[in-house]
């Protein structure tokens, strides 16, 4: 039986092409998907497309895309084999790892995949991150089962689960990286799976539950030298916050000002979320290794582990929406939902 895949067409770089008279960069009809990059021929896959209207620059992303996008793959659930989603750079690991947790129960690929030159560009690397993107939606196994059955990032020659990947360079065509997880799948002469590294479904036919219900009350603090007291109250005990996203030093530490410990204590005890994330690539939060971690521990804050701050921040959201109980949100941060953290 032949594949279909669904491409959906969000905006950004990759779907761009120069205008012959006057060389400006414009969208292109993705309806002609074909014409445009032939190699998708070659496929035994059915094609189709879906373009938003209107296209959404990476940067103006809001968590309303994402509701969209999740119910545009559950609306087309059933008809599909897999989606490929063309999004801008910037934010393609937020809108990644959003995704991760609202398609609770994914037994198909949904793959994430841009590009840093625009298609119509003779060096462009769209063309063959969109054309292995199609390729790895559609394989399946010898049971007929999907061989990556999440949501990803394609780029450069790599998948990478969607909810561990940052975008760390804006030049490179290699601009995203998956420090704490190994790649899903890597394209050479061949696409070689990485069995070890996926995540499979309990069940192949649970049925698919979207939370598009998202709670974005949610701030990022990053700890520096210098910050005041002033500041963290402001991120920390602002009424309309309902959770705070601390970025910390290497293991999880911050100062170990008294007034600083205050100020945590202070917020915890109202009930807010507070999420540990290191500020570091690589490597994870341990609250129990150094003092200032634990005085943060004590004061009821919550590790990460080794959480990505674009997958904590989609995380919360999904969790949020959920539930209105603060303890039953907490609870669930310190699991592992959908890949995003090792324990």
């Amino acid at each position: 039986m032949t594949s279909a895949i669904l491409i959906i067409y969000t905006g950004g770089t990759i779907g761009m092409k120069q205008d012959p008279k006057d060389l400006t960069l414009r969208p292109f009809d993705f309806s002609q998907i074909l014409e445009e990059v032939p190699e998708l021929k070659k496929f035994a896959v059915r094609i189709d497309s879906y373009t938003f209207d209107p296209l959404i620059d990476s940067s103006d992303v809001e968590p309303t895309l994402w509701t969209r996008l999740a119910g545009l793959i559950r609306d087309r659930y059933d008809q599909y084999d897999g989606f490929v989603i063309l999004h801008g750079t910037d934010t393609m690991a937020y809108s990644a790892s959003a995704l991760s947790f609202m398609l609770e129960g994914l037994t198909k690929p949904v793959i994430f995949t841009g590009s840093q030159l625009p298609i119509g560009i003779p060096r462009t690397d769209g063309k063959e991150n969109l054309i292995s993107a199609v390729e790895i939606a559609a394989a399946r196994d010898g049971d007929g089962h999907a061989r990556v059955p999440e949501v990803s990032i394609y780029f450069d020659s790599r998948l990478m689960r969607g909810n561990r990947t940052s975008k760390l360079s804006a030049e490179d065509f290699n601009a995203f990286r998956s420090v704490n997880w190994p790649p899903l799948a890597e394209a050479g002469v061949n696409i070689r799976y990485n069995k070890s590294a996926i995540r499979y479904p309990v069940s192949w036919s649970q049925p698919l539950t979207v939370h598009d219900r998202l709670d974005t009350r949610v701030a990022i603090l990053k700890i520096h030298p210098g910050i005041t007291p002033e500041m963290v109250r402001i991120f920390l005990c602002a009424p309309e916050i309902r959770a705070v996203i601390i970025e910390t030093y290497g293991s999880g530490n911050a100062l170990s000002k008294p007034w600083f410990t205050d100020i945590i204590r202070e917020a915890s005890a109202t009930g807010k979320i507070l999420l540990n994330v290191t500020q570091c690539t690589a490597g994870s939060v341990n609250m129990d290794l150094y003092a200032t971690g634990k005085s943060l521990k004590e004061a009821g804050v919550v590790s990460g582990y080794d959480v990505t701050t674009e997958a904590a921040l989609g995380k919360l959201f999904v969790l949020m929406g959920r539930n209105d109980d603060n303890g039953w949100v907490k609870a669930w941060l310190g699991e592992d939902l959908s890949g995003e953290i090792s324990k």
